[in-house]
């Protein structure tokens, strides 16, 4: 059986401060829906944190207007490491997170007057749709961009993660693998040169290749209405050699760690990776418990070591206070929950 991907479940977010963290990116981005909250050791990282077992705190939340979650991640055994220098368009990793919005300009004015830290004035991509970027106050770009997709209406401008922006070596190499693993085989855009759209951003001077890549193939699976489709912008700078974003540092330090798919047939999928020439780097192997969820995870890397995490969800807290949970491991592969049951996750709104 095909492994199903319903969508990005969540970007990992490396902070000093879960809990600041958590606020900031509740009030500004509405990711208001705690999924979990787990203290723990990361046991299974050990090749991506220096061959030792460190303990860190974990939030994931999410915005049940739809789009993936931030899993917001802080170290609590050692004090996490920002990047060396400035992180420019086309080094290689994860540049920008973008964020679905209904109306880009209305978005714009209103973190103008709470003074967010805008990066640019809003302007349409190379495809034509609108978007701009900002920094939030722990030094991550996110890309907030005009999406047609919702599940469901709270009032907030912004929905939840709708795609990534990550910086390759080779365009032609990585689309293999974010067609082969990921099935993102639509070309929505490609393009060349200098673009009016990042002449504000640091680094926006250098000429690059920017491919935005879909998915042709409907999404499937519990949580696809929710998560919705996703986007993957490819980023190939051609007059500058590409930095490591995450060079000399660990998995879990200051910035974008991983983008994680959530995922039906893991077993499935872990013989897809290894015959496609990307073998998973670290599995659970089994159900792995994540303070009031639970799942099966992996991980591996694109061809220029960016993490992928894959989790199949095995349990979800629908309402905490009850002991009430959602056991995804006698449903039907493909089927998405019923519309009613995903809003349950309300429950664990976090409010003012």
């Amino acid at each position: 059986m095909k492994p199903i991907i319903s969508g990005i479940q969540q970007v990992g977010i490396g902070v000093t401060d879960a809990d600041a963290a958590f606020a900031w990116y509740r009030k500004i981005f509405g990711t208001d829906i705690v999924v979990f909250k787990d203290a723990a050791t990361a046991t299974y990282m050990r090749q991506y944190t220096g061959n030792e077992e460190h303990r860190r705190i974990a939030i994931l939340a999410m915005n049940l207007q739809g789009g993936g979650g931030f899993e917001i991640w802080q170290y609590t055994s050692r004090m996490p490491v920002g990047p060396a220098r400035p992180i420019l368009p086309g080094d290689c990793g994860i540049f920008s997170v973008k964020i679905k919005c209904r109306d880009v300009l209305i978005a714009h004015e209103i973190y103008r007057q709470q003074g967010i830290k805008l990066l640019s004035t809003p302007s349409c991509n190379p495809g034509g749709v609108q978007h701009f970027y900002l920094e939030d106050p722990f030094g991550n770009i996110f890309e907030i961009v005009r999406d047609e997709n919702w599940f469901s209406l709270n009032g907030h401008i912004t929905g939840g993660v709708c795609g990534i922006t990550i910086g390759v070596k080779s365009i032609e190499k990585s689309l293999h693998f974010y067609k082969t693993i990921l099935g993102y085989d639509k070309i929505v855009y490609a393009a060349e040169g200098i673009f009016d759209d990042w002449k504000s951003l640091q680094g926006g001077q250098y000429a690059c290749k920017r491919v935005l890549l879909g998915r042709t193939e409907k999404q499937s699976g519990a949580f696809s209405k929710l998560l919705g489709p996703t986007q993957v912008e490819l980023v190939q700078v051609t007059d500058r050699k590409p930095e490591q974003i995450y060079e000399n540092r660990y998995w879990g330090d200051l910035g974008f760690i991983h983008v994680c798919y959530d995922i039906y047939g893991m077993e499935n999928h872990e013989q897809l990776c290894l015959q496609s020439g990307y073998p998973l780097t670290v599995n659970s192997c089994t159900s792995f418990d994540m303070g009031k969820a639970a799942g099966h995870f992996t991980y591996n890397e694109d061809p220029d070591g960016t993490l992928i995490e894959y989790v199949e969800t095995h349990k979800v807290p629908i309402f905490k206070r009850m002991g009430l949970y959602l056991n995804l491991k006698k449903r039907k592969p493909g089927r998405p929950l019923p519309d009613w049951m995903v809003r349950c996750l309300s429950f664990s709104r976090v409010k003012n």
